[in-house]
């Protein structure tokens, strides 16, 4: 099964504050490595895509890594070529802006994964885009969901807002953090 992004507006109202939606998971069947990040930011929701910041390092990196550039059509198929699947923790969650750091965690609800990895069987490693969201995995998502053999990566937040860390040792992190996918490791 192929999973792909809704058109779907991906911004509602709660009781609380406005609600972010996150988008169905970019996956083969087939994939080896699920790249996971916290939520959306409001520029991806708005463009519809993932990691759509002009800022934000992901794509930059997935280029130099598996030649995932061009048009992002060519870049969702890319990642999927090289058996990486990319989506949230995080299927909605409040959260004024798009810092992860607003996120109100009370409010937040977790992706289908138990229904995700009986779809993908193959996945070998899970690699968290940024602590936060290895923190709400591990916090969330029950242990049994993942299959012991499966490892989980935390890797440097490719987010503008993680600006600390300069892009050379990022892209050598993410190199290692998708070992099994990229060549030349």
């Amino acid at each position: 099964m192929l999973w792909i992004l809704s058109s779907v507006t991906n911004i509602r109202m709660s009781s609380q504050g406005e609600r972010s939606s996150g988008f169905a998971p970019l996956a083969r069947e087939n994939a080896r490595v699920l790249i996971l990040g916290s939520l959306p930011s409001q520029r991806s929701i708005t463009d519809n895509q993932y990691y759509a910041h002009p800022q934000n390092a992901f794509w930059r990196i997935m280029a130099e890594l598996v030649g995932a550039s061009g048009s992002y059509g060519d870049r969702r198929v890319a990642l999927q070529k090289e058996g990486i699947a990319l989506w949230d923790v995080l299927a909605s969650s409040v959260r004024p802006g798009s810092l992860d750091a607003d996120i109100r965690v009370s409010t937040a609800e977790v992706n289908d994964f138990e229904r995700f990895f009986a779809e993908h069987d193959a996945i070998e490693r899970i690699c968290f885009n940024g602590q936060t969201a290895a923190k709400i995995f591990s916090d969330r998502v029950p242990q049994d969901v993942v299959d012991s053999r499966v490892q989980l990566i935390t890797l440097p937040s490719t987010s503008p807002a993680h600006a600390a860390m300069h892009f050379d040792e990022k892209l050598e992190q993410w190199r290692i953090g998708l070992a099994p996918v990229v060549k030349g490791n």
